[in-house]
């Protein structure tokens, strides 16, 4: 490489890595770059640009999502700039479409938010045109008329726009020019003009050179040789009706389907005024495939499958030959127009989804992020987006093709763990056509319930003199919540009524099992009353009582009791005694 050229490459390569921009489009973030920069090149300031913290971006998870084009760029979480991770080839993701943009999506956690942006590849003149041949023969007559066009093959430019092919130059001659066609003509193609007439006994044989540029700084190109063979033959061509012809035609019409007549004439007599029509496809055109032209009428048929959703105009080049010993040919250009019809189902695509959503969690509430799509155009690519049958959940449009799904209404756990979200998307084609999707969303617990007994009061029957230590009681409180939302610690709460109960019983604060600490005496104490808390293990913690009153049995413990008599004496001689039993402990 000389100096000139290192010094050119190294401008370009600065200016390059700084053409880069973002801008803002319709509410979204985009960004360009030129294709085959350096990894490593900065992009831009996603973490600027979106107005997040810096600080704990790298905390929240801020990530590139998007699966097809994150191969691409990578990004510095303590900068929050994107960066270029791999090699970025134009020619090879978008072919020749004049727009090359990648559409990217980044998240972060805590909340959960996704960020679209853009990046637009920029081209490079990096492709030189390129013939499909390196040599083509042409056989002319030496009574052509001046004026008369030739057909040449294209070459072909893997670059767009201004760095694609913008000229043509033919090397110096006396009878040859060239007929650029480029202003208002879908491709620029070059027709070789006669502007001397031939004379084969002069000179038989005329080589040129076709030379095609393109538009680049600096400008590439490529050449092919031309052999021009001077021949007799008959004195006229065949001349259309027209030089242009357009013409409409539905996608997925059938094999056979008539679309258009292209006529031409010979004002020569017998065979050299008879013509055969034929299709031109020097740059083996797939599309021109998918149509015939019947050689004797000019009419143009459908042949193969026409899908508008891959290509929505096909160029024809259709040629007039007569059939003298010599044939001449005459050239025309027909411009087909695919009609879009509706035969593209939406499809929906869900993205983001969170695990889980509380079921306290507030209208809303982002869920997951759903991305629509359908390949037709005008209405047949316009699609609704419906939710069916869910009064919880909501579609919002976003941005384009983009919906978000949301929380609609209050979320109960206990009533329903997940919800079957189904949603259907519908597009305004004639009939329409529709897809759907469920969507699953699972629903976390929070502790919004406080355990509860089956009964606001308890009664237990204890027989005196039981064993120490004996469970008297078991209580227990259910907690519709899971987790530690439902588990369960019990608590004894004194009562005012009957003083301290601890030094009577205690209770096992996982199991609810009340056991005694004394023999009781129904002769000492009857009854005694006491209340049980039980608390879930929440975050903040909920739980209700119960009134717990336990009455002591009596049993027949006790023997009877004599107590001192009562007596008085009338007179030593008549002794009257009365005598007076009392009899405890006695059971009928």
């Amino acid at each position: 490489m000389s100096l000139t050229e290192g010094h050119i490459l190294n401008v370009w390569i600065f200016f390059s890595v700084f053409l880069r921009f973002g801008i803002f489009t319709d509410g979204q973030i985009v960004y360009s770059i030129t294709e085959e920069v350096n990894p490593g090149t900065a992009v831009g300031n996603l973490a600027k640009d979106f107005n997040l913290n810096l600080q704990d971006i790298e905390r929240r998870g801020f990530q590139i999502v998007s699966e097809t084009n994150r191969r691409y760029f990578d990004l510095n979480v303590k900068t929050g700039i994107l960066l270029v991770k791999d090699r970025i080839d134009r020619d090879e993701i978008c072919e020749q479409n004049v727009k090359c943009s990648l559409p990217l999506e980044a998240i972060v956690n805590s909340p959960l938010n996704i960020y679209r942006f853009e990046v637009n590849v920029l081209d490079i003149n990096d492709n030189s045109p390129i013939f499909p041949t390196a040599k083509t023969t042409l056989n002319i007559s030496e009574l052509a008329f001046p004026g008369e066009q030739f057909a040449l093959p294209s070459p072909f430019d893997a670059d767009v726009g201004s760095n694609s092919v913008k000229s043509y130059k033919l090397s110096p001659n006396e009878h040859f020019s060239l007929d650029v066609q480029s202003g208002g003509e879908p491709s620029v193609s070059a027709e070789l003009v006669l502007q001397k007439a031939l004379d084969r006994e002069k000179q038989p044989v005329i080589e040129l050179t076709l030379t095609a540029v393109d538009g680049g700084k600096p400008p590439r190109s490529g050449t092919m040789q031309i052999i021009v063979n001077v021949e007799d033959i008959n004195d006229n061509i065949p001349v259309f009706s027209k030089s242009l012809y357009k013409a409409r035609v539905n996608e997925n019409a059938p094999p056979g389907t008539s679309i258009i007549r292209v006529q031409a004439s010979d004002p020569d007599e017998g065979v050299n005024g008879e013509i055969v029509y034929a299709l031109v496809n020097h740059n083996n055109d797939k599309h021109v495939d998918s149509f015939l032209i019947h050689p004797e009428t000019g009419e143009i048929t459908v042949k193969g499958d026409v899908d508008y959703e891959r290509k929505n105009a096909v160029e024809l080049r259709v040629q007039a030959k007569d059939k003298g010993h010599k044939p001449r040919p005459a050239l025309c250009k027909v411009l087909l127009e695919i009609v879009d019809i509706n035969d593209n189902v939406p499809k929906i695509s869900v993205t983001s989804l969170v695990n889980t959503v509380k079921e306290d969690a507030p209208i809303d509430t982002m869920v997951g992020m759903i991305t629509v799509t359908d390949s037709d155009a005008g209405k047949n690519g316009q699609v609704t987006l419906k939710i069916q049958g869910s009064a919880s959940f909501k579609v919002q449009n976003s941005y384009n093709n983009y919906y978000t799904l949301v929380v609609n209404g209050p979320l109960d756990r206990e009533r329903a763990s997940e919800y079957n979200v189904t949603i259907t998307a519908t597009d305004e084609g004639t009939p329409p056509l529709s897809s759907t999707s469920v969507i699953t969303v699972h629903v976390s617990d929070v502790n919004d319930n406080a355990p509860r007994f089956p009964e606001p009061v308890i009664n237990v029957y204890v027989k005196e003199n039981s064993q120490i230590g004996a469970v008297i009681h078991t209580v227990s409180a259910f907690d519709p919540d899971v987790g530690d939302n439902a588990r369960i610690t019990y608590y004894l709460l004194e009562s005012s009524k009957s003083g301290p109960v601890t030094s009577m019983i205690n209770i096992n604060s996982d199991s609810g099992d009340i056991r005694s600490l004394r023999s009781f005496n129904y002769e000492e104490i009857k009854t005694f009353e006491f209340k049980v808390q039980a608390t879930d293990s929440g975050v903040p913690p909920l739980s209700s009582n119960v009134s717990v009153n336990v009455f002591i049995l009596d049993e027949n413990d006790n023997s009877p009791l004599i107590i001192a008599p009562t007596y008085s004496v009338h007179g030593a001689e008549n002794a009257n005694v009365l005598i007076c039993f009392t009899f405890r402990g006695f059971v009928s």
